[in-house]
């Protein structure tokens, strides 16, 4: 049996501590549908965490009865200190009702934790989002899905790599999961839209900021396609650089499993490959770019134990394997 790899210097932890040292705590039991508005509006609270944004609306019930809670009584019920400057729910629910009228005209789905369309795989996540907004469609959750990421500053080897590994999982019908950037993701969006399949891409803003803007028309082409767009930050959100690996927590969260392509020592892909290995997905490696002067630290998770796959009969090889492992 395969050891689980580890990067040699590992991201996760750090990222963790930095954004959310409570992430794993339970989210309230029994918590019924949420009022659309109510949970618009946390989903634009800053300064709560998605358990305690499902805290709030188990207790409050509504978007009226939230724009009427005051920080002190916030703060008795999730046992902390808010940030006075963060607290605003009357202002929350304002912009709540002008998102509301904005997905109207956009086509534009608000998922919330509770909501049963929300990706049962996601839900059971380290941290996973309070919502999703979504454009065009989520994978089906009866079926597996393939992350596929990578560096952004691809060699030619690992752009092909990327798109022909799409454009054959695409052919038996798995989403591809990726996240919209230059280099890998893209290849990887457009290697499954060549086979006429269909892929997701998380962004790390909101819903109209694409980045980068370069990929405007392939965002285009994922949604023409029968493929989606979803992020967790509401519209005309910033994009900061901290929100790429929020974004990858999910990547990794909606996938069976994660390929990495092509990654050196310090590419962000290596933190979408961590959050997989955090949540017990698979994490494998492209044998095309082993080696590689690029490639160090996709290199390193190989060696360390990850199985090295070059098409998707060696993904659907290994879950076969896996799972004769766990009988």
């Amino acid at each position: 049996m395969r050891s689980r790899p580890r990067t040699a210097r590992s991201y996760l932890p750090l990222f963790r501590d930095l954004l959310d040292d409570q992430g794993a705590q339970a989210f309230p039991q029994g918590l019924g549908p949420m009022d659309e508005l109510l949970a618009l509006s946390l989903a634009r609270s800053e300064g709560l965490r998605p358990h305690e944004k499902c805290r709030i609306a188990a207790a409050m019930g509504s978007a009226e009865s939230f724009a009427a809670m005051d920080i002190g009584e916030a703060q008795a019920l999730l046992g902390r200190v808010l940030r006075p400057e963060l607290w605003n729910p009357r202002g929350m629910v304002e912009l709540a009702k002008r998102d509301r009228e904005y997905f109207r005209g956009k086509g534009i789905l608000f998922i919330a934790l509770d909501n049963p369309a929300y990706p049962p795989q996601l839900r059971e996540a380290y941290r996973p989002p309070f919502g999703l907004y979504l454009r065009g469609r989520l994978p089906d959750p009866s079926a597996p899905a393939v992350a596929i990421v990578g560096t952004r500053i691809a060699t030619g080897q690992g752009l092909s790599a990327a798109y022909k590994l799409a454009k054959d999982l695409a052919g038996q019908d798995i989403w591809v999961v990726s996240g919209l950037a230059v280099g890998i993701d893209a290849a990887a969006h457009r290697g499954a839209l060549s086979e006429g399949g269909r892929t997701l891409a998380i962004l790390p803003g909101g819903m109209e900021s694409i980045y980068p803007p370069s990929n405007r028309g392939l965002a285009a082409a994922i949604l023409e396609k029968g493929g989606g767009l979803a992020t967790e930050y509401p519209p005309f959100s910033r994009i900061f650089k901290y929100r790429f690996p929020e974004r990858n927590r999910i990547i990794a969260g909606l996938s069976r499993s994660c390929v990495l392509v092509q990654a050196p020592e310090k590419s962000g892909a290596l933190i979408t490959a961590e959050h997989a290995l955090a949540e017990g997905r698979d994490v494998f490696v492209h044998r095309a770019c082993i080696g590689g002067a690029r490639n160090s630290g996709a290199d390193l998770l190989a060696q360390q134990g990850a199985a090295v796959v070059g098409s998707a009969a060696d993904i659907f090889a290994e879950w076969s394997a896996h799972a004769a492992e766990e009988r």
